[in-house]
């Protein structure tokens, strides 16, 4: 069976919801959320869910994958693939096409290389002799695992020693993989590094106006301990230490900004990467208007003749 799949990705503030929504109208397709953070209920706008763009042309395009899980609760790249083909899965069978849209590399990459992984269980004597080395030690320790997770989506030490935990497992217990191999036609929207920048300095203020602080503070006083806010990351993190009075409103806001334009850098560095490995992806560029993102996109499809679901 000759399997096909539409993806949309690129690096933060680029965009590529309102794209992949505009997109799927136009194939007659639901989207699957490839994002790591978006799966957890109350994350919304430290996440960047844009639920409210989720419609085109008058028609609300389904989205799979959001939402999923209550903050704190665990979520893996193993449980994303697996949850992945059973909304592909059901998407299929009822005659419509599938848009996998995110920014989260090791996501996308699961799924366009067709990852062979295993249930890694938790190691905690692993875990202990790793708890006490910083991030930058993590990370070489990381980069010298032959099976390593790509580090670039990893910006906590939680997450660096999950990786290392996952690599040093399947070193010796190979994963396998149930999937079927998906015949992919990937998109990423990019704009020039200085638009990025000014798009995520832009977007933070806002969400900040919206209230996403506010948010995670519900999300504390709800139960979720702020070590696992920490460890999801990003604005979370610094949110979490705003609240705890370790950093100043001004501290936090200047190193969260610096955070994202770090993690937009090191997203590039992963397609980058996927490139090397001869992974096609057509940029589109961020600043057509919508209408002409689309119709660039619809000429790449009708080009390919080994996407026969669309």
């Amino acid at each position: 069976m000759n399997h096909g799949l539409i993806v949309v990705t690129g690096p933060t503030a680029t965009g590529k919801t309102k794209f992949a929504v505009d997109l799927a109208d136009r194939l007659n397709a639901e989207i699957i959320s490839a994002d790591s953070r978006q799966v957890f209920r109350g994350m919304d706008l430290g996440t960047g869910k844009d639920i409210s763009e989720y419609s085109s042309n008058g028609k609300t395009i389904p989205y799979h994958l959001i939402d999923i899980l209550d903050a704190g609760q665990k979520y893996s790249v193993y449980q994303f693939q697996k949850d992945f083909f059973t909304a592909y899965d059901s998407i299929t069978k009822r005659g419509k096409n599938v848009v996998l849209c995110g920014g989260t590399g090791l996501y996308v990459e699961s799924i366009v290389k067709n990852y062979q992984m295993s249930d890694v269980p938790e190691n905690p004597e692993l875990r202990k002799s790793l708890e006490n080395k910083s991030l930058e030690e993590l990370e070489t320790i990381l980069s010298e695992l032959k099976t390593m997770h790509n580090s670039t989506d990893i910006d906590t030490r939680n997450r660096a020693i999950r990786a290392i935990e996952i690599a040093t497992y399947e070193k010796d217990n190979p994963g396998k993989s149930d999937y079927p191999k998906l015949n992919t036609l990937i998109f990423g929207v990019h704009f020039e590094r200085a638009e990025i920048r000014k798009r995520i300095t832009e977007r933070l203020k806002q969400r900040i106006d919206e209230g996403m602080i506010d948010e995670t503070r519900k999300l504390i006083e709800s139960g979720v301990s702020p070590d696992v806010l920490i460890s999801y990351g990003l604005e979370y993190k610094y949110i979490t230490w705003l609240l705890q009075e370790k950093i100043s409103y001004q501290q936090f806001f200047s190193e969260l900004n610096t955070a994202i334009h770090q993690f937009a850098k090191r997203q590039m560095t992963w397609f980058r990467r996927m490139e090397r490995n001869n992974i096609k992806i057509h940029w589109i560029d961020g600043r057509l208007p919508a209408e002409e993102k689309v119709a660039k996109a619809m000429e790449i499809i009708g080009l390919q003749e080994n996407l026969s679901t669309l």
